[in-house]
């Protein structure tokens, strides 16, 4: 592991620093989307009418889009490192611990991103209906239910895993 060359310690530099951002822009994400609606039935909240939802989902579109590209360069770049890399998983147990968690996430939150790239198109085009849109903001949400919480919390494990290297056996 520390025979790494310069193109690999680039590839682990922008996937850490990838994943942090795509992080911190998913709460933030996650914060503003949840204020949106109350209760378990998510209703709208009482302050938003049909004159300023328009305003405020516009408001939402950068952070959405963040957390789209970000999650697709976090993506590249750690599938880059692992494959310029050539570090062996089986004497990594802390590379291969991120990568399943990875690729167990992986498939959900591309069909979540599904649902965010509909948003996205729609809201910069600006031909849309505000309900629409709400209802595949209720939609992302029901579907998954906790899940973008667990994927926060796996994916803020990798800083443990990245320090302290667990289960990293010698190779001899």
């Amino acid at each position: 592991m520390n025979t790494i060359n310069k193109t690999t310690k680039i590839f682990a530099f922008l996937a850490v620093l990838f994943c942090s951002l795509w992080v911190g822009a998913y709460l933030l994400r996650l914060f503003l989307s949840y204020q949106l609606f109350e209760g378990q039935d998510l209703s709208l909240k009482p302050y938003i009418t049909s004159v300023n939802l328009a305003g405020i989902l516009t408001t939402l579109l950068p952070t959405i889009t963040t957390t789209f590209v970000l999650y697709i360069c976090f993506i590249v770049s750690f599938g880059l490192f692992i494959i310029v890399s050539h570090i062996k998983l089986r004497y990594n147990g802390w590379l291969f611990i991120i990568t399943i968690i990875i690729l167990i996430t992986l498939p959900f939150e591309i069909y979540l991103m599904t649902i965010d790239y509909t948003i996205i198109i729609q809201l910069n085009y600006g031909t849309y209906n505000t309900s629409e849109i709400v209802d595949l903001f209720v939609k992302r949400i029901k579907i998954l239910g906790s899940f973008p919480l667990i994927e926060i919390f796996c994916y803020l494990s990798f800083y443990y895993f990245l320090l302290y290297r667990p289960l990293t056996k010698n190779e001899n």
